[in-house]
């Protein structure tokens, strides 16, 4: 098995591994568990979000890394079966915000990324994560809690991730120069 193709099922396999893991933080890790409402964590001076945001973050670039090694259907795929999977591990009250956040940022991502990735994989990774990151923290937020005071702890929180994981794209585009098709 090839580099590129063995990178591109690691990242698929970490990418699902991402969704049971932040519907789980968000019950479960943070500085404190607001009552009725997720546990959050500071993402900066002054600013707290529910503590998924910051695996959430890191599974937007990990589409992106399996649509670069294993090309678009496996990007395609990775969305429905994550979208499945967070509907699955998502709580009662979680399930519809969950799976429509989910869906809905990643065909976002993929949308902006997919144009962008020829024109530089770092660039592509940044700009279709924050596109996603946005959509994804509007949609569950709204549809979870009924407002947006996460809201600019959530896109920190996630931004935080997309930042952290730029090392991990430059040493993927290394190993698959160009996109898989």
């Amino acid at each position: 098995m090839d580099t590129s193709r063995t990178t591109g099922l690691a990242a698929f396999v970490a990418f699902m591994a991402c969704v049971p893991l932040a519907n789980w933080m968000i019950g479960h890790v943070g500085t404190f568990c607001v009552p009725g409402g997720p546990c959050v964590v500071p993402v900066a001076p002054g600013l707290t979000a529910p503590s998924g945001v910051l695996v959430a973050g890191f599974a937007l670039v990990l589409r992106d890394l399996v649509q670069r090694c294993l090309g678009t259907s496996a990007g395609l795929l990775a969305i429905l079966c994550g979208t499945a999977l967070s509907v699955l591990v998502a709580g009662p009250h979680l399930v519809l915000a969950s799976g429509a956040a989910f869906l809905l940022s990643e065909l976002a991502d993929f949308a902006v990324y997919t144009p962008l990735q020829r024109r530089g994989l770092v660039r592509a990774v940044v700009a279709s994560s924050l596109v996603g990151l946005v959509l994804d923290s509007i949609v569950f937020l709204t549809l979870a809690f009924g407002g947006l005071q996460f809201l600019p702890g959530q896109v920190v929180g996630k931004a935080w991730a997309v930042l952290v994981s730029i090392p991990l794209v430059t040493m993927v585009r290394r190993i698959t120069p160009a996109p898989a098709r």
